[in-house]
């Protein structure tokens, strides 16, 4: 009887204490959401809606002044229209061509990290002024980048006519020219940034990795390539995802600098899915564009994703 009331009473215990830690985890979990709710809230709201939002409607012709009485179905019609659009086939092999832009400023970004951050003094100073066009306001830089390139009293070409050069580059009213003096502007505001990020990545870096480079001979170029760069993958990989996401989203450079033209030599997707939606009201067919840039990013970062498990040192 002893034995049996004994082990009664341990199961009484056990029972008590599942509860207790059902009730506190309970507690714990309850806290946990009220935490993130917010964030999930935001995102649902300001992330998942609208695109779910852009797909339903991009199979609509549809003017969102005129309300949703006017909403008509024509199902994969703008897909269609979009294949044959030849501004928007023109915006997205600009987009493209804009990419080159990330392998160009990772480059040059990492070339001035680890010059900086080995071989030379002040290095807060340098810092400061490679990251200040990032964090100024792209309009104002834009505005300097119209008076820097202007065709006839730009400095640049009033400096090139003092050389003895008759015939200067047209710079942005040329559609020859155009997006490559945008991708200057690009790579030149980006270029602190991922300065700063590289450089907090070599401090990660052990230095007895170099120390036992150097003892056994390896010169600095074969160290940046065998020991900086690789263990910098990570790093690198970060910057290349965001900054390929970044070249597809580019608009405020494009809407201040240019206009989208020449020509329309400079129109990216976001900029003519801008005109589409709010200058020329076809709400549906800027929700198309929307989704096909959608589809775009998404496989492109997909394809460095998988991409990623072969050159990738965590």
């Amino acid at each position: 009887m002893a034995t049996e009331s004994q082990t009664h009473s341990n199961d009484l215990q056990k029972a008590q204490k599942k509860r207790k830690s059902s009730k506190e985890q309970w507690r714990e979990d309850l806290a946990g959401y009220l935490f993130i709710g917010p964030l999930l809230i935001g995102l649902f709201i300001l992330t998942l809606f609208p695109i779910i939002a852009s797909f339903l409607l991009s199979f609509t012709n549809w003017n969102f002044v005129a309300g949703f009485s006017k909403m008509k179905f024509l199902g994969f019609d703008n897909f269609i229209k979009l294949a044959h659009d030849s501004i928007f086939l023109l915006s997205i092999k600009n987009n493209l061509i804009l990419l080159f832009v990330v392998p160009i400023t990772l480059i040059l970004s990492l070339v001035l990290a680890v010059v900086i951050d080995k071989k030379i003094y002040f290095k807060d100073i340098f810092k400061l002024v490679y990251f200040i066009p990032y964090i100024s306001s792209i309009v104002a830089v834009a505005i300097v980048f119209q008076v820097l390139f202007h065709p006839s009293f730009g400095p640049i070409n009033q400096m090139l006519m003092s050389f003895g050069v008759t015939n200067p580059p047209k710079w942005m009213a040329d559609p020859d020219v155009a997006l490559y003096c945008v991708m200057g502007l690009m790579v030149w505001v980006n270029i602190g940034y991922n300065m700063i990020v590289f450089m907090a990545g070599l401090q990660s870096i052990p230095n007895d990795l170099y120390e036992a480079a150097d003892i056994d001979g390896a010169s600095k170029i074969k160290q940046f390539f065998n020991i900086t760069v690789p263990l910098l993958s990570p790093t690198t990989f970060f910057l290349l995802v965001t900054g390929i996401i970044g070249s597809f989203k580019v608009f405020d450079v494009i809407a201040v600098l240019t206009g989208g033209g020449p020509a329309n030599s400079t129109t990216v997707v976001v900029y003519r899915l801008y005109e589409t939606a709010f200058i020329n009201l076809q709400s549906g067919y800027a929700s198309a564009m929307a989704i096909v840039l959608l589809i775009f990013v998404l496989i492109i970062t997909l394809i460095q994703w998988y991409g990623q498990r072969k050159w990738v040192n965590y």
